[in-house]
């Protein structure tokens, strides 16, 4: 959910990117009553639902009298003892609140068999797109199971395949991972992070490229860092000081330092090249060009906005960084240099943005030459390779890219096989080809191979699944949200679904950080789409999906837009009589749990179950805690007046009401979630279990061993999947279908 420019995304995985019922006539119960292989569990199901409600018993949560005065508002947190994760009585609180939720998930009929087919799903050959580094080419692969993606490599595209790093060896239960590697322009040395249990803590480590040896380098506490070489010699990185001892996984994280590592020696002596004890908020992070020529320092008060400063280290006579372009306004980004120049990616005065030549002599605005100019869709990106620029855009949420030469001259547009998102364009400057891969909500990952010189691509690599993408549709609609804002919506499903307001249907929303939801292929939502549901992701203002108007429209003062767009999708969707609100589920994690949250305490009669992941839910409190304060300046801050009034007013926990009958709800959480710390969950669910009126199941699962996401093993993704998928069929009553898929046509697969 969270995304900071050069800092990485500090506060999520939109599930988009790891993204994610037929009605159940009278006659269709008949049917399925009437087979003899399913009569058990039919009348099993219909009996369980109203047993499993009725019989539900949460642990008894304590109340204290913590209470907060905000501007003459007196405003209860009777819960807070919650946020002590730590606390002997929080560690018990835990343990029984996943003790109700495996009674009410075990007595679901259909959850092992749901289990066993995500587990045939999810059990295909996964690469990634092919990267050159010297005489080698790298990718991942994944046979299936595998906790963790292993990284190959081998020599020349028909070379031997050998394993050059293998993350599943690092940890019995595949809790560790491995972060990217970078690798020196010589290609000797690559450096690599690891974490553990899902936590945004890091340790970094160096590997000698050649023999596949971990060196003795070893660097503690860093935290969305990551590593730029200075020749062979070492590279720059950015931590954070040590925590207190029991804050690793609370404690608010200031005064990142920048520091230069030699290879070969201790952390402790290395050289601290920037830190800002006066800002100790700020973000900073530091990376050169590819010629090592120009060492850029990028700094940040939060999720949007940055500034840079650079340090030409051919010129003995800049002894420090000089001021490039001035913050915080706006998101530029050096994408290379041209001599003494500097490209630039920047949206300011171009809400799509375009890319500038910078003379860093003559950095003001008016001396800025524009290479690529601004156009009616949004430039999401500009990356380089064999002497080529490759720009990136959005067009209604789907990836179109262009090859431009340095001096912006259009060479062509690359072709793609249709609606959907691309990635991996560009390389090194020496590099003749390249490799990037096309997905779609029906279209598995597929590699394409392109030549920069002639403009070819050709197919390189296909998925093969046991799920047929030919059986399946995707189409894009556009609905007019509460203010008159069109907005785009995907719908994904099975061909021959009619058109009758009785499909169940599953919504999933970001809405967030200037992040956009573009389409992807998830496995898991393959499984709910076999079972005849209707997978749909609307592209809430908030993202960047339409440039940096759409961003505002959706953040700060204007949040509730996203929560308008959101509720407004459900509403054309059951107007349309795609489904109707008994059947209809909604999705989102971390800023999409908050998305969740708001929508389900303002419009609860409108969804029948509702999946709130790793959701920040206390708007007042956010702030407070490890990285939090840097989504200030995409919510605002209750320590602000103004701000404080609009974020009460959709903050999910204080907005949870006495007497209302929410949606079945199944919450979900982590230990190790260091992002958005379980805190918010918990206190959610407790407050949610004590107003709650009817007998719709107030569930939370709190994963152990586990993060916000990033990094979670194939085995946890499995087992969560499956119980969020039980739950959801379960109360959309929908019976779970054993043959669905089954009859996947090998030959349509195959041309596939």
């Amino acid at each position: 959910m969270f995304h900071c420019g050069k800092f990485s995304k500090l506060l999520d995985y939109p599930q988009a990117v790891v993204r994610k019922p037929t009605e159940f006539s009278k006659l269709a119960v008949i049917k399925y009553l009437l087979m003899r292989k399913q009569l058990i569990l039919g009348l099993l199901f219909f009996f369980t639902l109203p047993f499993c409600y009725s019989q539900i018993q949460y642990p008894l949560t304590k109340r204290t009298d913590s209470t907060d005065n905000y501007y003459g508002t007196r405003i209860p947190d009777p819960y807070r003892w919650l946020e002590d994760d730590n606390s002997e009585e929080t560690k018990a609180w835990v343990i029984e609140q996943n003790k109700v939720t495996e009674q009410y998930l075990s007595s679901i009929p259909f959850r092992q068999r749901v289990k066993n087919r995500l587990q045939e799903l999810w059990n295909y050959p996964r690469y990634s797109s092919p990267f050159k580094e010297g005489e080698y080419y790298y990718y991942y692969k994944n046979d299936g199971l595998q906790n963790q993606s292993v990284l190959y490599r081998q020599k020349g595209i028909q070379g031997k395949p050998e394993v050059f790093f293998d993350p599943n060896k690092l940890s019995k239960d595949g809790t560790a991972a491995a972060g990217g590697f970078n690798f020196t322009n010589s290609s000797r040395y690559a450096a690599y992070t690891v974490s553990q249990s899902g936590s945004d803590w890091q340790t970094g480590y160096v590997i000698d490229v050649k023999t596949k040896k971990k060196l003795t380098d070893s660097l503690n506490w860093l935290k969305f860092s990551g590593f730029s070489w200075e020749g062979d010699k070492g590279f720059y990185y950015t931590r954070y000081p040590s925590p207190k001892e029991g804050e690793q996984l609370k404690g608010k994280n200031v005064m990142p330092q920048v520091y230069f590592h030699a290879i070969g020696t201790p952390q402790s002596s290395d050289v601290m090249i920037y830190e800002d004890t006066k800002n100790p908020e700020r973000f900073a992070n530091v990376g050169l060009t590819e010629d090592e020529r120009f060492l850029l320092l990028y700094k940040a008060e939060g999720t949007y906005g940055e500034e840079i400063w650079y340090k030409d280290l051919k010129n003995p006579d800049q002894k420090d960084f000089q001021l490039l372009i001035p913050g915080f306004k706006t998101e530029p980004t050096v994408i290379d240099n041209i001599g003494k120049n500097l490209l630039v990616h920047t949206n300011d005065g171009a809400s799509n943005f375009q890319l500038v030549l910078v003379d860093p002599a003559k950095p003001s605005k008016e001396n800025w030459k524009t290479i690529i100019p601004e156009k009616k869709e949004v430039l999401q990106n500009v990356s380089t390779g064999g002497g080529y620029l490759f720009a990136v855009y959005l067009k209604d949420a789907s990836t179109r890219v262009y090859q431009y030469t340095y001096e912006g001259k259009l060479v062509k547009e690359i072709p793609l096989p249709g609606i959907g998102s691309a990635f991996g364009f560009g390389g090194k400057k020496k590099d003749k080809e390249f490799f990037y891969l096309f997905t779609s909500f029906n279209y598995p990952p597929t590699i394409f191979r392109y030549d920069m010189n002639t403009g070819k691509s050709v197919l390189f690599r296909k998925t093969e699944t046991k799920f047929d993408p030919n059986e399946y549709e995707t189409k894009q609609l556009f609905f007019k949200s509460k203010d008159g804002t069109k907005v785009p919506i995907f719908l994904t499903y099975k061909k021959g679904v009619k058109q009758d307001g009785n499909n169940p249907l599953l919504l999933y929303g970001y809405g967030g950080f200037n992040i956009p939801m573009t389409p992807g292929f998830s496995i898991s939502n393959a499984f709910f789409m076999e079972q005849g549901g209707i997978y749909a992701m609307v592209n809430l203002r908030g993202g960047s999906e339409y440039g940096e108007e759409w961003h505002k429209g959706g953040m700060l003062e204007k949040k509730q837009n996203v929560f308008d767009d959101f509720i407004g999708a459900a509403e054309y969707l059951i107007t349309e009589r795609y489904t109707n609100s008994n059947k209809l589920a909604i999705r989102g994690g971390s800023n999409g749990g908050l998305l969740i949250g708001a929508a389900m305490t303002q419009r609860p009669e409108l969804f029948k179950v509702a999946i709130p992941q790793v959701g920040v839910m206390d708007m007042l409190r956010y702030h407070k805690f490890t990285i939090g304060y840097a989504w200030a300046v995409e919510y605002g801050s209750s320590d602000k007046k103004e701000q404080f009034d609009y974020l009460y007013k959709y903050s999910p926990l204080h907005n949870l009401k006495e007497g209302v009958n929410y949606p079945a709800t199944l919450i979900t959480t982590a230990d190790h979630d260091d992002r958005v710390v379980p805190a918010h969950s918990f206190k959610y669910a407790a407050r949610l279990q004590e107003v709650n009126k009817g007998n719709n199941p107030v569930l939370i699962r709190i994963e152990t061993k586990a993060g916000h996401g990033a990094g979670k093993p194939v085995s946890k993704q499995i087992e969560e999947a499956a119980d969020i998928w039980s739950f959801t069929l379960f109360n959309l009553n929908m019976p779970f279908n054993e043959d669905a898929g089954k009859k996947v046509n090998k030959e349509k697969l195959k041309a596939f």
